[in-house]
């Protein structure tokens, strides 16, 4: 792994290609490359050949430079570092920022690797590599360059062994509020690799996070458990408690799902006031305005003057019908 530092001062962490991958790219490069020099070289040789030797050599000569050359430099400076061979290898040509190449970073690689690779068979370019710290040739430490892998295999994450079924709830009133995180961090990753650590190795580095656990929770470890099992119970505890605490947080946003506000308090129809009995205004105009909450069908009925009886409803009379002077009664206003 090597890092890199931006412009921004931005460290980045990148894996730079080996010595293998970096040839094989090379390789299948080249490999294209000749097959389209001697497809152009058949084909020019069959339209030149009424030309004289020298032309013919010329010819030869600026199709040489154009393919091995030219070509390689044109094709990383439009796909940004990734040529043929290297985009079958997983690999990418980056500035030493971590940044995209340019024209004057592919230029000065393909001129310096005429020679290096193409003159001397590649040993120069071996040597360079094998010397270099991050596998650097020489066309890439005079053009500021660097090689990395793009395709860089996703690390397995180990599997957590549970804690014995006889330590569950062991814990749960452990103080773990001053164990930092970089020591969880630590903890999860020593479990998930203690399989793949030499027994004696693995116990001594349990002991040492145990003893490290048990100082920042104020309480040793108990006798009797080992440490792996004394570590795998106290993560568990951890993983519970944040589950318990995510979950009550979640139970307090959504107890509320109707979105009625806090400290008010919804209405039924039943529980809504009654509409207030209707008395007698006659001294206000005689007119009583119906209450805007209620619908007619809920309107109380008009109160009878005290000391008349109470009758029954009639049917309205007709319009040509007086409603005095037969019986003397007045119906209410």
């Amino acid at each position: 792994m090597s890092e890199l530092v931006t412009g921004e001062a931005v460290a980045l962490e990148l894996r730079p290609a080996r010595l293998p991958s970096r040839a094989l790219a090379v390789l299948l490069d080249l490999v294209v490359a000749v097959a389209v020099y001697v497809a152009l070289t058949i084909a020019l040789v069959a339209a030149t050949a009424s030309l004289d030797d020298a032309a013919q050599v010329a010819v030869s000569l600026a199709v040489f430079v154009l393919v091995l050359v030219g070509a390689p430099i044109a094709v990383e400076t439009l796909s940004h570092g990734r040529s043929l061979g290297k985009l079958a290898c997983g690999l990418r040509v980056v500035r030493d920022d971590g940044g995209p190449i340019r024209f004057r970073h592919a230029l000065v690689r393909g001129g310096i690797g005429v020679i290096e690779i193409l003159m001397t068979f590649g040993v120069i370019a071996c040597i360079a590599s094998l010397v270099s710290a991050r596998g650097r040739r020489l066309g890439d430490v005079f053009a500021g360059t660097l090689v990395v892998r793009e395709r860089v295999p996703v690390a397995r994450t180990g599997f957590l062994p549970p804690p014995p079924p006889w330590l569950a709830g062991r814990f749960s009133e452990l103080d773990l509020s001053a164990v930092p995180d970089g020591l969880w961090l630590t903890v999860r990753q020593y479990l998930a690799r203690m399989q793949q650590l030499d027994p004696q190795v693995g116990w001594a580095m349990a002991e040492r996070l145990a003893s490290d656990l048990a100082s920042h929770t104020g309480t040793p470890v108990p006798q009797g458990v080992p440490p792996a099992a004394y570590l795998a119970a106290v993560l568990q505890e951890r993983q519970a408690r944040e589950v318990r605490r995510s979950f009550a947080n979640g139970a307090g946003a959504g107890s509320n799902p109707y979105g009625v506000p806090s400290g008010s308090t919804s209405r039924t129809p039943s529980s809504q006031p009654a509409a207030p009995a209707a008395t007698g205004q006659a001294g206000l105009g005689g007119h009583r305005a119906a209450p805007q909450s209620a619908p007619p069908a809920f309107e109380a009925p008009a109160a009878q003057p005290q000391g008349s009886p109470a009758a029954p409803p009639q049917a309205s009379p007709p319009a040509d019908r007086p409603t005095t002077g037969r019986t003397g009664f007045v119906p209410p206003a």
